[in-house]
């Protein structure tokens, strides 16, 4: 769907070309003219602009590399069998992990900038042309922090009909390996997707003390399971 609402876009910022320039090469009449200049352009460019950022926003979600639903599970093999990840089923927290360490409603990232961030204040430093390409690509950070604390929230009204001594975590994951943060004490737990760099997920999963510990039992995941996965 991104990639067809692409072509659309580009197929209208031609045709939106062609229609103003047109008196410049053919003889109108005035009302010719003006419909030509003024009131095509009007409904052309418009839906040009909505067009495209539909087709970038698609993209950036669903197209853009690496997909988060892809490179989260192959860096947590070796949370074993009795982990089970779910992708784009509980909305707005687009991605959950029940493991033995617990319950945690994961936020993703796929910016490779320079990034701060102060407990839950994000900054992303960029020059003059990142700014204007960020503008384009429409990949602003926004706040992870705010869109973590939702979505464990979200994930946690559905837990506590099952488990209500389980708390669901909420946690940050960049999934670009490019990335530059500068982490100091956030408010929730900011990681890198790939176990090559650190702070990753697999690590941070492994550091908690296991008598912190609490998670679903298997019978309680197919309850849960049941509530949020129509199949």
């Amino acid at each position: 769907i991104g990639q067809i609402f692409f072509f659309i876009s580009l197929f209208l910022l031609i045709a939106g070309f062609i229609v103003i320039n047109a008196p410049l090469f053919v003889d109108l009449q005035s009302d010719t003219v003006t419909l030509f200049t003024l009131i095509l352009p009007l409904v052309i460019l418009p839906l040009a602009f909505i067009t495209t950022v539909i087709s970038v926003r698609l993209t950036n979600h669903w197209i853009r590399l690496p997909r988060p639903d892809i490179v989260i599970p192959e860096n947590l093999k070796a949370m074993g069998k009795e982990a089970v990840f779910y992708s784009y089923y509980h909305i707005p927290a687009r991605h959950v992990l029940i493991s033995q360490q617990g319950v945690f409603a994961i936020v993703t990232r796929y910016q490779d900038n320079k990034i701060d961030v102060n407990g839950s204040e994000w900054k992303v430093k960029r020059g003059v042309f990142g700014s204007l390409a960020a503008l384009f690509r429409l990949d602003g950070v926004g706040n992870p922090t705010d869109d973590a604390l939702r979505a464990a929230a979200h994930v946690q009204q559905i837990i506590d009909g099952i488990a209500p001594d389980v708390k669901v975590q909420p946690l940050i994951v960049f999934t670009d390996p490019r990335v530059k943060l500068t982490i100091t004490q956030p408010d929730v737990p900011v990681l890198f997707a790939q176990n090559k760099r650190a702070p990753n997920l697999n690590e941070y999963l492994k550091s908690i003390p296991k008598h912190t510990r609490k998670t679903l039992t298997e019978e309680q995941i197919k309850a849960f399971e049941a509530q949020t996965i129509v199949s």
